[in-house]
C-alpha cells in the first residue's frame, strides 16, 4: 500500500524535515509577534515599544499573519494554523471603523470649510499657502508652524482672526479663522496647542489644535499624557467643538480612542474617508496610518473629507466641510 508525502516529509536526510521546522519557527515568530499587538488592542492599552509604533499599521499586519497562516499550512502546523485563523479573525475585527456615526437632529444653522496641515517645521508654508486660497476653507489649523511660516501666513493669507503659539521648529502652531475669536489657554504641551472660540454666525464653537508628542522610543509616557489632555479637554463643558491636528495617534491607539470615547466624531470617517492614510506622504495612499484627523461634536455633521498632499512635508493636509446643527 502507497502512502500520499509532501515535499515536508520525504525521508531525504533530515534535510526538508529541517525547511518543516524552519518554515514553522518562521510562522510562530511572525504570529507571536502580531499576537501581541493585536492582544493590547484587546485589552484596551498601547502597551510599550514598539507595540505603539505597530499599532498605527494594524491593518498592513493582516500581510505577516497572512504568510504565517500559508507557511503553517504548508508545513502542516496544524495548531499555528488554528492560531493564525484566530489572529486574522481579530484584526478583520479591529480594522471595522470605531466609534459613533449618527446624523445630528435639526437643520443646519450654518456650514464650513476646516483645513489641518502638518507643514514640518514650516518647510511646506509656500504649499499650503496655495492650498488655503484653493480650497477657501473658513478654518485652519497648522502644525509645526515655525517663526518664518507664522509670518508668512500673516502677509500672504487674508485671515483677519487668529490664535497662535509663536515658536521656532516643531513648537509652533496657528490657528487661522474667518470667524472671531476669543482666545483660550489651549491644551498644554510639549509642542504649541493654541485654542478659541469661534463666533460662528450666532453660535460659540470651541476650538482647540492638536499636536502632541510622537510615540517615540522612551517618550510613549508623555504621549499617551498630551492625548490624555486633549481628551480632557474634549470632555470639557459641553458646546459644539472642532478639534483639529496632527494627533500622532490612530484609531488603533487606546489614547486616541479615549478621545473619541467622549462622544466626538472623526469627520473624514463620517465622511466616508475612513482609514485614509495621512502620513509618511512619501508612501501615501498605499502604505501609512491616518494620524490627521478634524473631530467634531455631535453638532456637526461632516461631507465631502479630502486627503491633499503638499509638497515638502510627510503629513498630507486633510480638507473637509462640516455643518453645525
Amino acid at each position: 500500500m502507497s502512502s500520499t508525502r509532501t515535499s515536508w516529509d520525504a525521508p531525504d536526510g533530515g534535510g526538508r524535515s529541517s525547511g518543516r521546522r524552519f518554515a514553522i519557527w518562521c510562522a510562530g515568530l511572525a504570529l507571536a509577534g502580531v499576537s501581541v499587538v493585536v492582544g493590547c488592542r484587546a485589552v484596551d492599552t498601547d502597551g510599550i515599544t514598539p507595540v505603539p509604533q505597530l499599532l498605527a499599521f494594524l491593518p498592513w499586519l493582516l500581510a505577516p499573519t497572512g504568510t504565517a497562516l500559508a507557511l503553517a499550512l504548508l508545513a502542516r502546523w496544524w495548531t499555528g494554523l488554528v492560531w493564525g485563523v484566530a489572529v486574522l479573525g481579530l484584526l478583520a475585527w479591529y480594522v471595522e471603523p470605531y466609534g459613533k456615526v449618527d446624523e445630528p437632529g435639526g437643520p443646519p444653522v450654518a456650514e464650513l470649510r476646516v483645513l489641518t496641515s502638518n507643514v514640518e517645521f514650516g518647510r511646506a508654508t509656500d504649499a499650503l499657502i496655495t492650498a488655503v486660497r484653493r480650497e477657501k476653507p473658513d478654518l485652519v489649523f497648522v502644525q509645526e508652524c515655525d517663526y518664518s511660516c507664522d509670518a508668512a501666513l500673516k502677509r500672504e493669507l487674508d485671515y483677519p482672526h487668529r490664535q497662535a503659539v509663536r515658536a521656532a521648529g516643531s513648537s509652533g502652531s496657528v490657528i487661522l479663522s474667518r470667524f472671531p475669536l476669543k482666545g483660550t489657554a489651549g491644551v498644554r504641551g510639549t509642542m504649541g496647542m493654541p485654542g478659541a472660540v469661534a463666533e460662528v454666525r450666532g453660535h460659540a464653537v470651541r476650538l482647540q489644535l492638536a499636536h502632541p508628542m510622537p510615540p517615540l522610543p522612551g517618550q510613549i509616557d508623555l504621549w499617551r499624557r498630551e492625548l490624555g489632555a486633549l481628551r480632557d479637554f474634549a470632555a470639557g463643558p459641553v458646546a459644539p467643538v472642532i478639534l483639529a491636528g496632527d494627533f500622532n495617534a490612530s484609531q488603533d491607539h487606546a489614547a486616541f480612542r479615549h478621545i473619541l470615547d467622549t462622544g466626538l466624531r472623526d469627520a473624514a470617517r463620517l465622511s466616508g474617508r475612513f482609514r485614509t492614510p495621512s502620513w509618511p506622504s512619501r508612501t501615501t495612499p498605499f502604505l501609512g496610518a491616518q494620524l490627521d484627523h478634524v473631530l467634531v461634536s455631535p453638532d456637526f455633521s461632516a461631507s465631502g473629507a479630502r486627503f491633499l498632499a503638499l509638497a515638502d512635508t510627510d503629513h498630507r493636509a486633510l480638507v473637509v466641510n462640516v455643518a453645525l446643527h
